[in-house]
């Protein structure tokens, strides 16, 4: 699949997916034969072996982009401090994936405040030149249009650091009626969503969508025409696309890849089967 940007969702399989990607290969395969990129969430509580990363490496294309998120010991638990070995033992292991990293996502908790900025400097100019970050904030005082957000933006665009955009207000407008709803609403932060063009930094938008598929189509429009002036800028953006039961994020991802045709006519379909409700055992 050919895209002007990257697309793609939180993980690369899930039992409600079967039958709605191509069949007869692995999982991570399957996935990337409709998508070109994932959210590697898992390096947040593990990292993988180096030759489980072989054996990715072996089963994506060459235009497919792993976006690995940095150890929680990194990024939480040492809040960035005196983290250079961590970070070595980490790029060492993904090493043989090197030519499909997309941008590294640092995620800093809502414990990284103002006072912690100088541990983000200095640990993004540590970082090898050739790899890209992107920093999704979650303290609130990085959203305040203030001086502590002004500061931060700074400090990322004269590094050419995209910020994270995390879009989770159609997840917070959902009635929480679910367990997978009220889950989610306890583990993601509501926030505003701030955008931070960045000259030479690919953009990098998560989207937390509404249960209820319609839903989310308001939500969905204004990210149309700032992804379809980000391609016709030449950018390769990022779009990932979750949903409260990630189950139903590949719906979710045919109704904004559609939404986004009607601006870009020129995008490919997704080859994505339609969802086929499964028969009940009894």
């Amino acid at each position: 699949m050919s895209l002007p940007y990257y697309l793609g969702c939180p993980q690369w399989q899930h039992p409600d997916w079967q039958g709605r990607l191509p069949a007869g290969l692995s999982s991570l395969a399957q996935y990337s034969r409709v998508f070109n990129t994932v959210e590697g969430n898992t390096t947040f509580y593990a990292t993988p072996t180096s030759a489980q990363c072989e054996v990715w490496r072996s089963q994506v294309p060459e235009c497919f982009r792993f976006l690995f998120k940095f150890p929680r010991e990194i990024s939480h638990d040492a809040l960035l401090a005196r983290t250079d070995p961590q970070v070595r033992r980490f790029l060492a292991t993904l090493a043989p994936l090197e030519d499909v990293f997309g941008p590294f996502l640092l995620q800093l908790p809502a414990a990284f405040g103002p006072q912690h900025l100088a541990n983000l400097w200095g640990f993004l100019d540590r970082l090898p030149d050739a790899l890209t970050c992107t920093v999704e904030m979650r303290h609130p005082a990085f959203f305040e249009k203030g001086e502590a957000e002004r500061a931060l933006n700074q400090g990322l665009r004269e590094r050419e650091v995209a910020r994270v955009c995390f879009d989770s207000r159609p997840l917070f407008a959902a009635d929480p009626v679910d367990e997978s709803t009220r889950d989610a609403q306890r583990k993601k932060p509501k926030l505003p969503v701030h955008v931070l063009p960045v000259a030479r930094a690919n953009p990098v938008v998560r989207f937390i969508g509404h249960p209820e598929l319609e839903a989310n189509r308001e939500y969905l429009a204004p990210w149309v025409p700032r992804m379809a002036n980000w391609i016709a800028e030449g950018r390769k953006p990022y779009m990932f696309i979750h949903m409260p039961d990630n189950g139903q994020a590949l719906s979710l991802v045919q109704l904004w890849q559609g939404l986004l045709r009607e601006k870009v006519p020129e995008l490919p379909e997704l080859g994505l089967a339609d969802q086929v409700d499964q028969p009940g055992l009894f």
